[in-house]
């Protein structure tokens, strides 16, 4: 099949790495050249793991190509997929569609007979009704319009797309919806996990699963805060609500609250198109209050350590990308501790395995950076881990405590054994734990 991606960021690339990787042929578009000639060198411009891979195999396979021109591109194309960026408007908290209006008008310019134009990017309810008249407002031919939301972790996109838990096509007409079903019938052969519905339900359920596992986020992240209260320890607790089996464990991890670049816009944008629609969507908005709150949690603990006084004192940050196995650093608990440990008058050293170009493009040389765990602990008057790459998960505890300045250790994931620790002279904090 042939197939046109406009938009190269996490979405459009996986996608057009995988659906090439099943024998079509795949033309993914971006305007910035300077990314398009990196893809075409086999650069891959973000950190994703088992995608350079992908990329390599079917750009050598002549699969996979990269363009700057979608009038070009969708020319021949049977199905276009929109998967450019929908950041939040800073005025309103609505997701800004400047970016799918100027695909889709560049869309219709370039079409030359039908194709099913899917929207992949994460869209407000009412978007294909937009899309289809900027695309109908440039051309005569005749085109389809369905949704097709992404449902892709940072870390494990490229398994998420190869092995998708569902794929949910929101169609009109049943031409998109047959196309649209053979494209991915390869993708779920043992067990198809095609759900079709209506583009309006396709829309509104990406929105409510991320609202959903935000919400489960949060709800442990205050019950943290409560078991602190009443002596009580949250990772029982946690074992304890996720043992029963409509509940289940995951998205149960209590933390410094969640970032990135889809709960929080998503969560925002569901709560505007509520309000657009004059629905009311309090659970949602009360997640997204609990979320900046959790936030502050870790600065204000270490804050309060330290007597409210901070200056002087070296803190090192093990985890700066607001989850492991990705560089994306958009939202991260991680950026607004450094900003409350700076106001403070401290003395900031973050540590990451691949997040600190994206760090210091976002806030300079605010703090040191250093990509050894252990070299960025030496002569610290704390350490916080805010980020569980695996290497943080067990780290030299006796080596640790010689390099620090003082054995005061902050676990923002909950993933270091707090009596060990204390036993061996470590003051230690954690989220949701006795205290002592």
């Amino acid at each position: 099949m042939r197939i046109a991606i406009i938009g190269t960021g996490y979405v459009g690339l996986v996608a057009g790495a995988g659906l090439s990787d099943f024998g079509n042929d795949v033309v993914c578009v971006d305007v910035d050249e300077e990314r398009i000639a990196q893809l075409r060198r086999g650069v891959i411009p973000i950190h994703e793991p088992g995608l350079d891979v992908l990329v390599k195999r079917n750009l050598e396979a002549k699969r996979l190509r990269f363009s700057t021109s979608t009038v070009e591109s969708v020319a021949t194309a049977e199905v276009v997929i929109i998967a450019v960026g929908t950041p939040t408007r800073e005025d309103s908290g609505a997701a800004d569609l400047r970016y799918i209006e100027a695909a889709a008008r560049d869309i219709g310019k370039g079409l030359t007979g039908h194709a099913v134009v899917v929207t992949k990017s994460t869209v407000p309810v009412g978007t294909a009704d937009r899309v289809r008249s900027w695309i109908a407002a440039e051309t005569s031919h005749e085109f389809s319009v369905a949704s097709n939301p992404e449902f892709l972790k940072e870390g494990d996109a490229v398994n998420d797309f190869m092995k998708p838990s569902r794929v949910i096509l929101g169609v009109d007409d049943e031409r998109a919806g047959k196309r649209l079903r053979s494209m991915y019938e390869p993708f779920v052969r043992t067990n198809n996990r095609i759900l079709m519905m209506d583009v309006r339900s396709a829309e509104l359920s990406k929105y409510a699963a991320n609202a959903m596992l935000a919400t489960r986020i949060s709800f442990m992240n205050e019950l943290s805060l409560l078991a602190e209260k009443v002596g009580a320890d949250i990772e029982k607790v946690r074992k304890g609500v996720g043992s029963d089996p409509r509940i289940g464990p995951k998205f149960l991890f209590p933390g410094p609250g969640y970032g990135g670049s889809c709960f929080p816009k998503d969560t925002r944008a569901l709560i505007h198109t509520a309000d657009e629609f004059g629905a009311k969507v309090g659970i949602v908005e009360a997640v997204v209050q609990a979320n900046q709150r959790q936030k502050r949690v870790l600065g204000e603990r270490v804050s309060s350590h330290f007597g409210g006084d901070l200056n002087g004192k070296r803190i090192a940050i093990w985890g700066l990308a607001f989850k492991p196995e990705t560089d994306d650093i958009r939202e991260a608990p991680s950026l607004v501790l450094i900003d409350a440990l700076l106001a403070g008058g401290a003395t900031v050293v973050g540590c990451d395995p691949v997040a600190i170009e994206n760090t210091k493009r976002e806030i300079g040389d605010r703090i040191e950076y250093t990509i050894d765990m252990y070299e960025a602990a030496k002569g610290a008057d704390a350490l916080i881990v805010v980020t569980e790459w695996h290497q943080f998960r067990r780290p030299d505890f006796a080596r640790l405590k010689d390099l620090m300045a003082q054995p005061v250790l902050f676990d923002g994931r909950n993933i270091w054994p707090s009596d060990e620790l204390r036993q061996q002279g470590y003051s230690y904090y954690g989220i949701g734990r006795p205290m002592a």
